[in-house]
């Protein structure tokens, strides 16, 4: 009797432990939820907006992208289309941490390893959105979504405040924060193939309008 008892413990806990256990493997996309935890050296970070000019940056479009009161802004232009404004250095494997505020409830988003030609951007993108769109969720153009964060997460989206954003590149995988929460992780072979620098993005949408500030980036 006691044999068969403990047989049937130490089965009940190796199929507990197989249900809650997750093998990260290559081309596998997981949601994780969690709070940031500081693995890199915060004094090496660089700052890529001065607060002052778009040096350093290049605009891509017609949207307006320009500084006021040592704030970068974003919001639509005459053509009412997608428009970017990216690094000129590109940034392979970093740590990339801003802050944001949506002052109107268009869709933004930070494109990562990218590159610009016209109105579409190469690379993958961490959504900014209002609560219900997807906000610190990934996706690129030729692939759509990637991982979505669980409708839950809405909770730490602040509408009309500021808000951080931590994304972590390196190697073939992205991870995102949102207000210290950890909204997606993406691994996927192709990432780590891809070239190129960081994309700010505004949405043709009338009623779009992004304020940014504190853009740092520390190199992995």
């Amino acid at each position: 009797m006691k044999n068969s008892l403990l047989i049937g413990i130490t089965l009940a806990f190796v199929v507990s432990c197989k249900s809650t256990s997750t093998v990260v493997t290559e081309d596998v996309t997981e949601n994780l939820s969690g709070v940031y935890s500081p693995v890199v050296d915060q004094s090496k970070a660089i700052f890529l907006f001065n607060g002052k000019d778009l040096n350093g940056w290049k605009v891509h479009g017609t949207e307006q992208w320009y500084v006021e009161d040592g704030l970068l802004v974003c919001e639509n232009g005459v053509d009412n289309t997608f428009g970017y404004l990216s690094t000129v250095k590109h940034y392979k494997d970093f740590e990339l941490t801003l802050e944001y505020k949506q002052e109107k409830r268009g869709n933004s988003g930070i494109f990562v390893r990218s590159t610009v030609k016209g109105n579409k951007a190469t690379g993958w993108q961490v959504e900014i959105a209002p609560p219900g769109h997807k906000a610190g969720g990934i996706n690129a153009y030729k692939s759509g979504w990637l991982a979505k964060p669980d409708s839950a997460k809405d909770a730490v989206i602040k509408m009309g405040e500021w808000n951080e954003m931590k994304i972590q590149v390196k190697g073939s995988s992205i991870t995102s924060w949102l207000n210290g929460t950890q909204m997606v992780t993406v691994n996927r072979s192709e990432i780590e193939k891809g070239e190129g620098g960081i994309s700010l993005q505004i949405h043709g949408e009338n009623e779009t309008k992004v304020k940014w500030r504190h853009i740092r980036l520390i190199e992995l």
